[in-house]
């Protein structure tokens, strides 16, 4: 079974709105949040949004990457 990657223009299609998946990126892979109360209609907390690479934007976040590890990979973001 092949990896998926998606493109910028792929991932923000995957903004959690509408019945659409919750993916966001983060140095490199792409994550499922779906099945977060946290993550509903595809933002947290007014500060992120789904379909977007959150690596910068995690450098201010009250926690870290092992935030994602509970959430599952469903590919990589190109480039």
């Amino acid at each position: 079974m092949s990896e998926q990657v998606f493109s910028a223009q792929e991932l923000a299609r995957c903004d959690g709105q509408e019945g659409r998946p919750c993916y966001v990126a983060y140095n490199g892979l792409v994550y499922d949040l779906g099945g977060s109360g946290s993550w509903e209609g595809g933002a947290h907390y007014d500060e992120h949004l789904a379909g977007r690479d959150l690596t910068e934007g995690m450098a201010g976040a009250p926690h870290g990457e092992e935030a994602l590890e509970e959430f599952p990979v469903v590919g990589r973001l190109a480039g």
